[in-house]
């Protein structure tokens, strides 16, 4: 199993475009060997991936914007993305309280991954623990999201959440790109190992599914991103899970 960081973990210690490229051999020197973005800081994509693969890091997909699915901006988002080398293009969340919203997430969704398909392209959504909420009408804003959206379950929430992860990750697989392996201790995040979740059957479920990666994600890193993802990664290492 490979691990990369999401970049949101880190977003104290960027800041800058300068600071995205200087933190690169940073993640890979804790033993990650990929990241996923959470913006670009205003650098184009020759410059993030010259930098990526100088510190030995690969992309393994973003959280961008809904709006860059859209048609006026869906082939600019598919060529960023395809020249920072992947296929995979997420966003974080978006509004989904209502019917009415997470039926308009799921027919964006729906429309993208229609036209992403034949570029080789998936386009997913990012979970939290509100997805699994029903909705006035009685269904959970996951069941309508996932039908236009591929998935990113974040493991932390949807733990959270009260749900059985293995349960739903084997159950949706078709439907999955990437995990989230993420702790915490009454919905607030901690670096892995000092929260209540069972990391051990996430990783072993993603085995089972044949996922190569596992994202490693803190909303709320402490001291800082740097030394949160550097214990989890020790946790990782402590526990045979690398």
């Amino acid at each position: 199993m490979k691990y990369a960081v999401e970049l949101y973990t880190l977003r104290d210690d960027i800041k800058t475009g300068e600071g995205l490229l200087a933190i690169f051999p940073k993640i890979k020197a804790l033993g990650y060997d990929g990241v996923e973005f959470a913006g670009f800081y205003g650098l184009d994509a020759e410059t993030i991936k010259k930098g990526l693969d100088d510190a030995g890091l690969v992309c393994v997909g973003t959280h961008t914007s809904i709006a860059s699915f859209l048609p006026d901006k869906i082939d600019e988002t598919i060529e960023f993305h395809k020249t920072l080398g992947t296929t995979e293009i997420g966003i974080g969340g978006a509004p989904h309280s209502t019917d009415a919203d997470a039926e308009k997430i799921d027919l964006i969704f729906a429309w993208a991954n229609k036209y992403g398909k034949e570029k080789g392209v998936k386009f997913y959504y990012h979970t939290h623990y509100s997805e699994f909420t029903a909705l006035e009408s009685g269904r959970l804003p996951i069941d309508v999201i996932k039908n236009g959206a591929y998935l990113q379950i974040d493991t932390y929430w949807s733990h959270y959440a009260g749900i059985n992860t293995r349960e739903f990750l084997l159950q949706n697989s078709e439907k999955l790109v990437t995990l989230h392996i993420k702790d915490g201790v009454g919905g607030g995040p901690r670096a892995l190992g000092e929260g209540d979740n069972d990391l051990k059957t996430v990783v072993k479920t993603a085995e089972e599914l044949g996922f190569e990666w596992l994202i490693v994600e803190n909303d709320n890193p402490t001291p800082n991103g740097l030394a949160d993802i550097e214990r989890s990664m020790k946790y990782l290492r402590d526990n045979d899970l690398v």
